[in-house]
């Protein structure tokens, strides 16, 4: 009566506006034909002469015979409802708005670690499909990570945080900070876990550098000394051999004081490497005796480990433009590194390490074979990342990542084949000639080559 007036005894149809205001389409009349409740959007006229939307129930009330005697109409005014709705939608927009604008991953998960929403910024760095499990997205694993700190906040119901390296869709490895936070329903229990996860790569590159630098310096100390101690003993010999008019022995000893120099300045340049991004030393040399040096170097300390050792070289190999020092380090770090993974397979009796050198048009081509332990995918996503090592303590987590940067100087590219008890294959690709780019950010490569 008050919204509508008092309509008793007026006909049913009446409120309705002309285009539900007449008795063939009033829902009373509709039930009353078909004997039937009917639900349906209709417009009613108020007693003030404006207009409301209403959703119309209407139900039949039947006599002792079965026949419709009165019709009950239900209408239930829309407009709030549907201010409520736009509101509510406004603000699912400003939440998704901020959900995908917030820098950082953001992921839901259920309790089987399934992606359930992630936001704009997860999407555009992850290959992800919802329904996928986190653990696959982000390490390529089968099962959920160690320690996995969604895990800790379904047990325990609280925050956690941790740091993980993850495998982008592009291949490239993201340290990320992880904080997590429960989803409770209105029961109070947990149902869904919110992660953030903030990349923190370059800050995690710098703090590598730094403690890179600490570790070599390190390291060089113990070397100076041993060079430092070799010094004085072929400055002995030159000093006795003056004063004992003996020249064969100031002869041995001066050759011995050069020799410890040419040590010195080349530890030097080391830790020019390490200090900042090295100049390449590039000059021709034959790659056929190239290759058979770095096959000598590594030979011995193979076939001394009962490990067969098979050399592969493509004969009618031509002159190649590289930095041979820093090269020769790369290849020895990779074979040393096949001899370990055969050094600790227990599953086969017998190992061996394929060492073959090819040319394809302008590259030449490196492949070092295994059939040791090999790896997993997660262990190849993180072969070169810096103090990574899947030997424990009996690694140090440089040799992979000082090689991948010298062959990457060169304008190469380290590409890995393998699989867990199918050893390994790797394939080391440089250009013959460097590269005009590369020539023109060493500052002596012309000054030398001249």
């Amino acid at each position: 009566k008050e919204r509508l007036g008092d309509k008793v005894g007026r006909n049913s149809w009446d409120v309705y506006t002309a285009k539900t205001g007449a008795r063939f389409k009033c829902p009373a009349e509709q039930t009353f034909k078909t004997g039937k409740g009917l639900r349906t959007k209709a417009t009613v006229k108020t007693s003030n002469g404006d207009k409301a939307p209403v959703i119309v129930h209407t139900a039949p009330i039947r006599n002792q015979d079965g026949d419709v005697e009165l019709v009950v109409e239900i209408s239930a005014d829309i407009t709030e409802v549907k201010r409520l709705r736009e509101e509510l939608h406004r603000t699912q927009q400003r939440y998704q708005q901020l959900f995908d604008e917030v820098p950082c991953y953001i992921s839901v998960q259920d309790r089987q670690f399934r992606l359930t929403a992630t936001n704009r910024r997860f999407k555009e760095d992850f290959d992800v499909e919802l329904g996928a499990f986190c653990h696959d997205v982000y390490k390529h694993r089968d099962e959920p990570c160690p320690n996995c700190p969604v895990a800790r906040t379904f047990e325990d119901g609280q925050s956690h945080q941790a740091e993980m390296v993850v495998t982008s869709k592009t291949g490239e490895q993201y340290n990320v900070l992880i904080w997590t936070a429960p989803l409770r329903n209105t029961a109070g229990e947990i149902t869904h876990v919110m992660e953030m996860s903030t990349n923190i790569t370059q800050i995690r590159k710098l703090q590598d550098h730094l403690s890179s630098l600490g570790l070599k310096i390190s390291s060089i100390s113990h070397g100076i000394k041993g060079l430092l101690t070799g010094l004085d003993g072929g400055m002995y010999l030159v000093e006795t051999g003056f004063a004992k008019k003996k020249p064969e022995r100031v002869k041995q000893g001066w050759a011995d004081v050069k020799t410890i120099i040419s040590r010195i300045r080349k530890l030097v340049h080391n830790i020019l490497f390490f200090a900042k991004e090295r100049e390449l030393k590039c000059a021709r040399l034959d790659g056929l005796n190239f290759a058979e040096d770095v096959a000598s170097t590594v030979e011995p300390k193979i076939k001394a480990n009962g490990i067969e050792f098979v050399c592969d070289f493509d004969t009618s190999l031509e002159e190649l433009e590289i930095d041979a020092g820093v090269v020769r380090l790369a290849l020895i770090n990779i074979l040393e590194n096949a001899l370990d993974a055969c050094i600790e397979d227990e599953a086969q009796k017998s190992h061996k390490i394929v060492f073959s050198v090819q040319q394809e048009e302008e590259q030449i081509i490196f492949e070092i074979k295994d059939n040791g332990i090999g790896m997993d995918q997660e262990t190849r996503e993180s072969l070169f990342t810096l103090f990574f090592s899947s030997k424990g303590n009996k690694g140090t987590g440089l040799g992979l990542f000082i090689a991948d940067k010298i062959i990457d100087q060169h304008g190469g590219k380290i590409s890995v084949l393998s699989k867990p008890g199918q050893g390994s294959n790797f394939r080391i690709s440089i250009p013959k000639i460097i590269p005009q780019s590369i020539k023109n950010m060493t500052g002596d490569w012309k000054e030398k080559n001249e």
